[in-house]
């Protein structure tokens, strides 16, 4: 099997205006030794070596506050790769967000854990941050960036989920990305959902699928297996390429130029100081480990392994293992079957299939395409024209 970065998240700075409780990376001032312009441009420059279609997300700290972001996003624009901004929001004018999308930026992701303002801005650790992050969300709105909202899970917003998921469709989002909380960083701190709760709220994103906003859930592979349990024929099986992405898809460079598997698992792969992007994401012992896991515990032994396999994040911070089991994981295997989603052999579409898909929203686009040649393999058609799009379109809002 061939493995290639289809996601990337980068953390170009350390700089962040916020002290958000949870940060994983403990961000606020600059790192001494974070990458200088040329480095940046040469990571680029790697990274599209190795696949020029990667998803890349540039986030921080706050991605805003690195001085030579516009060509960041201007130049991994021009090598090919889809260019995303992870941000709290809270520094995107309107005009810098219409700037930033003349030099290619395709959307942002931008956090809002509350719809109450006091409680986001104490989460976030500055008042204002709430009012600031709605100014950021309308700019992106005026600038026709795709537009993602972010908010990361906790037991004192997790009665909003709903009221969030409702916000989302009304400020024209095209996804609520739902973070389940990993306990690193400064989130070491933060008291996790119980397994219970957990699960109570990958049933809730279940449940609102089908409506005009895409909900999917974050660092939390376990929704498949739930999916999986109780409506085996759900498109939503098909909205990732593997169980948790770590390694295999996806990977995170730090703001000095280290690669570790996802944001969440702070074990280093390696270095663009020391080594090229391809002979790290190639040859990393570490990677190479999350590829064809020997799973320990309840996760080595779970029929859906291939499906789930757990959060590896999770299981390191908890076990310090990241091939042990997710022990916030309620199921016991052996008690149900997991379906078989065997893709097949790689489907052709038509040039005219092809145009329609590029004009999905970037943040769904894997997800659509997936889902579609699934609905295809199902009909027995091996070629994916519009009017086979349309049918499909059609079947999944029913199902």
């Amino acid at each position: 099997m061939s493995f290639l970065p289809h996601l990337l998240s980068w953390n170009v700075t350390a700089r962040c205006n916020l002290r958000c409780k949870h940060c994983y990376i403990d961000a606020s001032k600059a790192m001494p030794d974070e990458l200088t312009p040329d480095e940046a441009l040469r990571v680029l420059g790697e990274i599209a070596e190795v696949n020029r279609e990667t998803l890349l997300i540039l986030s921080g700290g706050e991605p805003l506050l690195r001085p030579d972001l516009d060509a960041l996003v201007s130049r991994a624009a021009v090598l090919g790769m889809r260019v995303v901004l992870g941000t709290n929001g809270t520094l995107l004018s309107p005009e810098r967000a219409v700037a930033l999308k003349e030099r290619g930026l395709a959307g942002v992701g931008i956090s809002l854990d509350s719809l109450l303002s006091l409680r986001h801005d104490e989460f976030r650790g500055v008042n204002g941050a709430w009012q600031a992050a709605r100014g950021g969300i309308e700019a992106a709105r005026e600038a026709r960036l795709d537009l993602q909202l972010q908010m990361t899970l906790t037991r004192q917003n997790l009665p909003e989920l709903p009221a969030l998921i409702r916000f989302a469709e009304k400020v024209g989002a095209r996804a609520l990305a739902v973070f389940f909380l990993v306990c690193t960083g400064r989130g070491q701190a933060m008291v996790d959902l119980s397994p219970q709760e957990y699960e109570a709220a990958l049933r809730l994103i279940a449940d609102s699928h089908g409506g005009k906003v895409m909900v999917r859930p974050r660092c939390a592979p376990t929704f498949r297996r739930l999916v999986a349990e109780h409506k085996p024929d759900s498109i939503l099986l098909h909205s990732e390429t593997a169980s948790c992405l770590a390694g295999k898809s996806y990977c995170r460079i730090t703001p000095d130029g280290d690669v570790t598997p996802c944001p969440y698992v702070p074990l280093v792969a390696g270095s663009f100081r020391k080594s090229s992007f391809r002979e790290i994401w190639e040859s990393s012992p570490l990677l190479n480990s999350l590829r064809n896991p020997g799973l320990r515990g309840r996760c080595g032994l779970c029929e859906f392994k291939t499906l789930c396999g757990g959060c590896r994040a999770r299981a390191f911070a908890l076990s310090g293992d990241p091939l042990g089991e997710d022990s916030w994981c309620t199921y016991v295997p052996g008690t149900a079957k997991a379906p078989d989603l065997a893709r097949g052999a790689a489907m052709a579409w038509t040039p005219e299939a092809e145009s329609r898909l590029h004009r999905v929203p970037f943040f769904v686009r894997n997800m659509v395409r997936a889902a579609v040649e699934a609905f295809a393999r199902r009909k027995g058609c091996s070629l994916v024209s519009p009017e086979l799009m349309a049918e499909a379109r059609q079947t999944m809002m029913k199902s």
